[in-house]
């Protein structure tokens, strides 16, 4: 009879999510070099190589593909015919391991899990509790899946209960687009169909943890209805033009991946969830004879390219601007940062927004006349950095704050990720700021042109506290100039017309 012992299956789930905070799987790079090699997008292209550059950047250093490091997911398939030798619940040593990993000194991963999520949300401090997902299957072994999702793609999922004749295809391709870029494309859509609502939701998840493999499909043709499906919606998205970092391209999704089951005769569930550019997520065995062991993968399949400035882009001096400088800044322009960046995200900016509500003075020494907020939760620093990696959170979950902060703390402009709301898009314009965006799944390498990093205020909140970074060519693209010309709205239709209009080859 196979026994599992319980520190083989804690080191097991430790190694794997270090593992996965560093190495893309090969199948996700062989997809995302495609997707560079074929894009015709310049923007687009920018960003994905940017990805591809800090996904081997992570590789070779053992550090974050992103500073979200996620929440870990397990699925667990455990053996009628296996033995224990634990003295710990199978919970309790899913979550030990998680502890383990995100506190490993090495490289430490971000905690981002809070309790009390509906009052005060607090940080639990190690990332735990896990998400999982166990079965008892017949055998003697354990399968394990190991993920950690990341938040920007989690909170773009879609739940619906449509009427048996209602069309899946026309559901999707009518929510892809509300998604906006704040998932990170270009990454892959898993769709769960039937059961019940729960059910859809857990074969949308699952489904992600397949292999990249629509190239393959495609070359042999669907067998299947819903082969048929996968197939018909990769083409279907791709050509909707969103493109990289919502910016306009060839290729949104890398793949399309579909689970189903049975359902109710008067129900049709679905489900949709989409996996970033950190994807990240593997799968193994346990059979007794010790943890398992994780092969770091061939740097053969990264691409030999690194990364420079592009000849149009245009130097900044952060501590010199003023808004007669940003107006001349055009939508889709590249710019190089150097100088002073503040951070804030969401608990930052609400402690601001209840300061200024209640008239009282911001911390000492936290001004935001004339400067850049930069959207960022990062990692802490491991060895000699001097910060972990520090790619851009959601800007939309700041559209509610924007207003108060341009007229209330002389605030210059903004950079995040993905498209801003319209009402903060009046609001950028009204004031004459400007958004930017740095590329999310780039977080190592941008962590390399912040040359110093302080908290200057709330501490106490951790990775969301405010800092102040000192920068040098930090790379970000205008999104929305002080117009109010946004390149999530150009970019995009400019590729859908191109893509509906010109003999392209969409992937």
């Amino acid at each position: 009879m196979t026994t599992i012992k319980q520190e083989d299956f804690i080191e097991s789930i430790a190694d794997a999510l270090q593992y996965i905070s560093y190495y893309h799987s090969t199948d996700y790079i062989d997809g995302l070099v495609r997707a560079y090699e074929t894009e015709e997008a310049p923007a687009a292209r920018q960003a994905i190589e940017q990805i591809l550059i800090n996904s081997r950047m992570c590789a070779e250093g053992h550090r974050p593909l992103c500073q979200d490091t996620g929440i870990v997911i397990v699925f667990l398939k455990i053996g009628m015919a296996i033995q224990w030798d634990t003295q710990l619940g199978i919970d309790e040593m899913v979550n030990h391991a998680v502890r383990l990993a995100y506190t490993n000194r090495e490289n430490p991963l971000r905690a981002s899990i809070v309790s009390d999520p509906a009052g005060e949300r607090k940080n639990t401090g190690d990332n735990t509790p896990a998400v999982i997902h166990t079965e008892v299957v017949p055998g003697d072994k354990i399968h394990i899946t190991v993920a950690a999702k990341g938040g920007g793609s989690e909170n773009k999922a879609q739940l619906a209960m449509l009427n048996p004749g209602d069309d899946i295809v026309e559901w999707v391709l009518n929510k892809v687009p509300l998604m906006g870029a704040g998932w990170c494309p270009p990454g892959i859509l898993g769709i769960g169909i039937g059961g019940s609502a729960e059910k859809a939701m857990l074969l949308a998840k699952e489904s992600l943890m397949a292999p990249i493999d629509i190239q393959a499909l495609k070359a042999r043709g669907a067998k299947t209805s819903l082969e048929a499906l996968r197939l018909e919606l990769y083409k279907k998205v791709n050509a909707l033009g969103i493109g990289a970092q919502g910016l306009g391209g060839l290729t949104t999704v890398m793949d399309v991946k579909i689970l189903d089951y049975p359902t109710h005769a008067t129900s049709k569930p679905i489900a949709l969830i989409p996996n970033c550019a950190a994807t990240r997520h593997i799968s193994f065995e346990l059979t007794g004879e010790g943890p398992a062991r994780f092969d770091p993968p061939d740097l053969s399949h990264w691409p030999n390219i690194t990364w420079k400035a592009s000849p149009d882009s245009v130097s900044v001096n952060l501590d010199t601007l003023t808004h007669k400088d940003i107006s001349q800044w055009k939508a889709g322009e590249t710019l190089l940062l150097s100088g002073t960046l503040l951070t804030g995200r969401d608990a930052a900016h609400k402690r601001i927004a209840d300061l200024i509500a209640n008239n009282k003075p911001l911390p000492d020494g936290l001004d935001f006349t004339n400067r850049f907020i930069y959207y960022v939760g990062p990692v802490d620093p491991a060895q000699n950095e001097t910060i972990g990696p520090a790619g851009p959170t959601t800007a939309t979950r700041m559209d509610k704050f924007t207003d108060v902060m341009l007229e209330k703390t002389g605030l210059l402009g903004m950079i995040g990720k993905a498209e801003r709301g319209p009402d903060t898009i009046k609001s950028i314009k009204q004031h004459r700021s400007v958004y930017m965006i740095a590329t999310g799944g780039a977080a190592y390498l941008i962590s390399k042109a912040i040359k110093s990093a302080r908290v200057i205020a709330f501490p106490e909140l951790g990775m969301e506290a405010v800092y102040e970074f000192k920068v040098k060519d930090m790379p970000v693209t205008v999104a929305v100039d002080s117009t109010g010309d946004s390149i999530h709205s150009s970019g995009p239709a400019e590729w859908r017309n191109r893509i509906a209009s010109i003999p392209v080859k969409v992937n």
